[in-house]
């Protein structure tokens, strides 16, 4: 099985739960390409499955007025994230499974149900993954999250 992770992260959080999945995937022998959203290749069909995930900004995907005023706040600055590559996919049967970190309240929405709304849009086959919870803003993952994420990860190849 080869896998596909992309991710933007601007504070680290979403790349840490990222690295984590891919780490427990390569322990059940799968085969894990990680790349960051902004360099992240078009083309699906060399994966048997992709994963995509982002921060949740504004109850959605980061804009690029979301990045500069995270990286205001201390974040690493990126030139473009999850919103812009789905924006370039094409046709694809490969499935993509979303993931996102967020802060944890009623009203805070979801990076990964945004990407998935937009990736149907775009024809592929998408389904909400797990979204997993961060402490504020800028971090850092509240305990158990990586935990959590490997768990998660074992169950991604059935």
């Amino acid at each position: 099985m080869r896998v596909l992770i992309v991710v933007e992260s601007l504070f680290g959080n979403t790349h840490v739960i990222a690295q984590v999945v891919a780490d427990r995937l390569r322990e059940d022998g799968v085969e894990v390409e990680l790349v960051d959203a902004a360099s992240a290749t078009p083309h699906l069909d060399d994966a048997d499955l992709v994963l995509a995930g982002a921060p949740t900004h504004n109850l959605g995907l980061p804009t690029g007025t979301s990045r500069a005023s995270a990286v205001h706040r201390g974040a690493h600055p990126v030139s473009s994230g999850l919103r812009e590559w789905i924006g370039t996919l094409g046709a694809s049967s490969t499935p993509v499974v979303t993931f996102a970190t967020k802060v944890q309240g009623r009203f805070s929405g979801s990076a990964s149900k945004a990407a998935v709304t937009m990736l149907r849009r775009r024809g592929l086959s998408a389904r909400q993954g797990t979204d997993f919870v961060v402490a504020g803003t800028t971090g850092p993952l509240t305990d158990g999250e990586t935990d959590r994420a490997r768990r998660w990860a074992g169950t991604l190849q059935g």
